[in-house]
Formats: C-alpha cells, structure tokens, sequence
C-alpha cells in the first residue's frame, strides 16, 4: 500500500541500527506476559444482533401533537412567518416534554421561545409549570403571572396560588383565591383554589380557619368526581391535625369509599383506628 511505501522509504533513510544481541531478544520475548484471548460465544453473538440492530430500520418517531392554530398564528405574527413555522414545532415538543414529565426539556425549550416571542401566553405558561414541577416557584410565578397578563386563564390560577403559597406570601395567596372566585370557573379550578388557600391557613398555624374555608366541600356530591376526593381528603387531615379523630375518619372513609387507593387513605385510616 501506499503507507508501506513511505515507511519502506523512510526506513530505507534512517541510519543503520546497530546489531541486536540475539540473547537479549530472546529474555525479552520469554519476559513478556501473553494475553490469552478467549472466543466468548455469547458475547459475539451479542455482538451479531447489535449490528443487526445498527442496520435495520430507525424507529419511527412518535408523532408530535400540533399546536394550536391560533396559538401557531401568535408566534408567526410575533416573528414571522419563517422562524414562527420553527418555534411552532418546538412550543409542541415542549408542550409534549411537559405531558410527559420531562420537565427541564420543557423549561429550556418554552423559556427560549418566551424570550423570542414574548408575547404568546404559552411559552410562558409551558415555561412556568416546568419550573413549578421542578420547584423553583420564583421563576414560575413569575412566567405564569406573565401569561395571565397576556391571556387570563383561571385554570392556571390555583397553580400560581401555590407558588405563592411555596414561598410564604400569604396575602398574594388570598388575593389570587379571591380572584379566582371572582372569576367564577369550573367547580374543579375553584375546588384546587380552595385547597390551596386552606393549605396556606393551615401553614400559617390557623387550622380552624383552614377548615372553615374548606366548608363549601362538605357537600354530599352526586357524582363523586376527583376533585371532590381531594377536598375530603384535605378536610380529614384538617381535623387530624386539630385532634378530631371522629370527624377526620369520616372524611377519610368518604375518600375511600370513592377510591380505596386515593393517596395514603387507607394508612390514614388505620392509624385512626379504623
């Protein structure tokens, strides 16, 4: 080849070596340890269906959900309609990574569109419940409060409440669970709302409060939906906080009785004697 012919000729320029002594050849070659190679079986067929592997088809990617059209015709408007197209596609994945629990992957792709394209309410959104799974509250609060800005959501607001809640503002707690009252949502934002705003009484030490705000809850439902099990289930550590084992088996029974795996229910219970 090619290579041997300019080792062949450098070797053909070098100065003649001097000549080896055989003996010493011969100590140095029975001195050396030889490595024994050993024709694992399983490890080269291992081998095999790795590069069997290498060379079939890719998997196919998993199709990611489309973006709102209207939410897409925000970022073009925003950055037009070249680099709108692009950031689309990465709200979408960050909007699929936040689904799937990939929280710092969201927050890195939904923070860099917010900065780009500031003004569309989801990047933002996207950004702060990444960050809010994630528990940095400050940085949530802050990029959920700049979606509420852009485009009142109340389903946003108990989270934001619990921000607040995260890092002991209380009185932005009350003002944020007044609004949300104010705006008069589904039962289900009002019932997380309340549990976030009982929870803050209750961090603050004033557990009778806490339950007298959670009172509406203790309405019998006729359809016993998940929201109505959080409730009793808030109401039951309540009143096993203030020393009432009666009332909080009572709402603790009623947790199990919708759903006998809701949380820890059944512990609760029998730590209450059940």
């Amino acid at each position: 080849t090619e290579a041997e012919k300019r080792a062949l000729d450098v070797k053909m320029r070098r100065a003649p070596r001097t000549p080896r002594d055989p003996e010493l050849e011969r100590q140095k070659i029975e001195a050396r340890t030889l490595e024994t190679w050993i024709d694992d079986g399983s490890v080269r067929d291992e081998a095999v269906k790795a590069a069997d592997r290498a060379t079939a088809a890719p998997a196919k990617r998993r199709e990611l959900k489309p973006l709102d059209p209207e939410i897409s015709a925000e970022l073009v408007d925003s950055v037009g309609k070249q680099r709108g197209v692009r950031l689309s596609e990465r709200l979408a994945q960050a909007s699929e990574a936040l689904d799937r629990e990939r929280f710092q992957e969201a927050k890195r792709l939904a923070g860099a569109i917010a900065k780009e394209a500031p003004d569309v309410a989801t990047a933002h959104e996207v950004h702060g419940l990444a960050c809010y799974r994630l528990g940095q509250f400050k940085p949530a609060v802050r990029s959920l409060e700049a979606a509420l800005d852009l485009r009142p959501d109340p389903n946003v607001m108990p989270v934001v409440a619990d921000c607040y809640r995260a890092l002991g503002r209380w009185a932005s707690v009350d003002r944020v669970w007044r609004e949300i009252k104010a705006m008069s949502p589904s039962h289900e934002v009002v019932a997380e709302g309340r549990i976030v705003a009982a929870g803050a009484l209750a961090d603050q030490g004033d557990l009778r409060g806490a339950i007298a705000l959670m009172e509406p809850a203790t309405k019998r439902a006729k359809s016993v939906r998940d929201h109505h099990l959080r409730q009793w289930y808030v109401l039951g550590d309540l009143y096993d906080r203030v020393g009432d084992p009666i009332s909080a088996r009572r709402w603790f029974a009623a947790v199990a009785e919708g759903d006998p795996e809701f949380a820890d229910v059944e512990q609760r219970l029998r730590a209450l004697g059940r």
